[in-house]
């Protein structure tokens, strides 16, 4: 996957490449997806739902430039692939997941894992988890329309965050940066993805 998913988009970083192949991906999605663990595309966790694929996962770690000493975020981690790998190149990662189910089997598949520097929390993915931050990387794993305030307060001076903005059925992974409290944003490639609970644009009603 690394050699033929990863490399090839451009994703050179050692730490990137060097967690990538030390996280056995099959050990973070469900029993039936194990065979296709490692295939050049999503994979479904649950209804609307999904790992992002390797390559997509990859060039997000790249232009988020992870350093050692950060503090991540990761929203909707699904059963922890990306806080096992973040947890190798980190100091530390909290990830919020929503379903309760895919929460327990996170906490239960990074034990075994032993992953010591990585945390679950279960709750609403658009409140994130004020109480540990602000943190240095926010880490969206999933497609957003918009970014609740609530999270976007939780990332700390100098800190990055990452996204898939969904515009129809057309999706571009975009990087913003908060400096002098001030968050701004670049396009980092395209790419696409079911959008998660809570972060989706209110409909509007036309009479």
């Amino acid at each position: 996957m690394v050699d033929t998913q990863v490399r090839p988009s451009d994703v050179t970083k050692f730490p990137i490449i060097s967690a990538m192949l030390d996280v056995e991906r099959e050990a973070f999605v469900p029993q039936a997806a194990q065979p296709v663990a490692y295939m050049d595309g999503p994979v479904q966790l649950a209804d609307g739902r999904e790992m992002p694929e390797a390559r997509v996962f990859a060039k997000m770690l790249d232009a988020l430039d992870i350093q050692a000493s950060d503090q991540v975020l990761i929203i909707g981690g699904g059963l922890g692939y990306s806080a096992a790998v973040l947890a190798r190149m980190a100091e530390s990662v909290v990830m919020v997941e929503e379903d309760v189910q895919l929460a327990t089997d996170a906490e239960a598949a990074l034990a075994q894992a032993e992953v010591d520097n990585a945390v679950v929390l279960q709750g609403a993915l658009s409140e994130g988890a004020a109480k540990p931050g602000p943190f240095d990387v926010i880490l969206i794993e999933g497609a957003v329309q918009k970014i609740p305030d609530a999270i976007l307060g939780q990332l700390g001076e100098g800190g990055r965050i990452a996204a898939i903005f969904m515009d129809g059925a057309n999706g571009e992974v975009r990087v913003g940066r908060l400096v002098d409290g001030h968050l701004g944003w670049r396009f980092a490639f395209n790419a696409g993805g079911p959008i998660l609970p809570g972060f989706a644009e209110a409909a509007e009603f036309v009479l």
